[in-house]
Parts: structure tokens; C-alpha cells; sequence
């Protein structure tokens, strides 16, 4: 059983270990720029990020512990409630200071969680593997198993075969030879041919 081998491009490999820094830089590149057309010191502004923010609080908390239970749900809820109140307290902000710091405690809490999901992930790929790799090997122990059977049902054959030409050569040149007498030969108790039974009927 061959199966198709497939290398995955470098880019597909780091993408998913570099989305946590890019979505935390991206939310903190784009408070800096909405606090530098006129968020800073709006009250308006900060009231809106902090209602966003525990309204999608309130959703994840909802989804994890309501009816729904959906632990996807709720992680994206949770995911988006904390990028809402970092955008606010980026864009609401005076200097970089507090926004930087901000941007690394989320990052390191958004690798964190991305961590957790990778092991399992990688767990769960490598029992993957080991499962297709096992039933592969069994595979291809039974077609070595079939093949070593089909060649010694063909050798047999073939020596069934080469056995039974030889023995008809052996009568044919036994039944040609001079004197030949095939009563003589079944009176002394050896093998006759069919035609010394017709000849001693007749």
C-alpha cells in the first residue's frame, strides 16, 4: 500500500506558531492608530470598549457554563472580550508604556493557550501516525504472507507439471523400446501400461 508524501511548506509550519504575536500586534497597531485619530481621553470611546468587552465576556462565560457548553465558543468569546479591553486600554492610553506591557502580557498569555492546544495537536498527529504506520506494516505482512504462498502454489504446479511430461516420456520411450512386452512386465509385478490391459482382455 503506497501511500502519496506530501512536505508541508515552512511558511504553513511557523503561520500557526506566529498567529498569536501577529493577532496581539495587530490589535495593539490598530488602538495606536485609533487613539491617534482622537480615542485618547474619550470618555465615549471607553465606555463603548469596556461594554463590547463584557458583553463578549459575559458570551464566553455563557458558553462555557450555559446550555450551549461549547468550549469553541467560548474560547473565541473569551479571545475577543480580551481584545477588546486591550484595544481599549491601548487606544485610550497616553504613551507606549502601559500598551507595550499590555501587548507582552497578552502575548505570553495567548502562547500560553495556544501551547496547550498544540500538544494536544501534536499528540493527537502522532498517535495518528503510529496508528496508520501500524495497520501499513500489517499490510504489508499479509501481501508478503500471500505472495510467498501464491509462489509455492505456482512451484508446485510447475513441478506437477514437469513431473507428469517426464513420466509420459518415460512410458512413451519404455513402450518403444525393442522386445518390449508389457505382459511380461505386469506378470513380474511391475507398472503396465493401459494398452497391456486391452492386450491381455484381448
Amino acid at each position: 500500500m503506497n501511500e502519496q508524501i506530501l512536505a508541508r511548506h515552512w511558511l504553513a509550519i511557523i503561520a500557526p506558531k506566529a498567529a498569536p504575536a501577529l493577532a496581539t500586534s495587530t490589535v495593539l497597531i490598530l488602538a495606536r492608530i485609533w487613539n491617534a485619530n482622537g480615542a485618547e481621553h474619550s470618555i465615549g470611546n471607553a465606555v463603548l470598549m469596556t461594554a463590547l468587552s463584557l458583553a463578549a465576556g459575559a458570551a464566553g462565560t455563557f458558553a462555557s457554563v450555559g446550555f450551549a457548553g461549547d468550549a469553541v465558543i467560548a474560547g473565541a468569546a473569551f479571545a475577543t472580550s480580551g481584545a477588546l479591553a486591550f484595544a481599549g486600554v491601548a487606544g485610550y492610553s497616553d504613551g507606549l508604556s502601559l500598551p507595550l506591557l499590555l501587548w507582552v502580557l497578552t502575548t505570553a498569555v495567548a502562547y500560553g493557550l495556544a501551547a496547550r492546544y498544540w500538544r494536544t495537536d501534536r499528540r493527537e498527529r502522532l498517535d495518528h501516525e503510529w496508528h496508520t504506520s501500524g495497520r501499513r506494516e500489517e499490510h504489508a505482512h499479509v501481501e508478503r504472507v500471500e505472495a510467498l504462498r501464491a509462489g509455492a502454489q505456482i512451484e508446485s504446479a510447475r513441478a506437477g507439471a514437469a513431473y507428469a511430461e517426464q513420466l509420459a516420456t518415460a512410458l512413451l520411450t519404455r513402450a518403444a523400446q525393442p522386445g518390449y512386452d508389457p505382459i511380461a512386465l505386469e506378470n513380474a509385478g511391475l507398472p503396465a501400461l493401459p494398452a497391456a490391459n486391452v492386450t491381455k482382455e484381448n
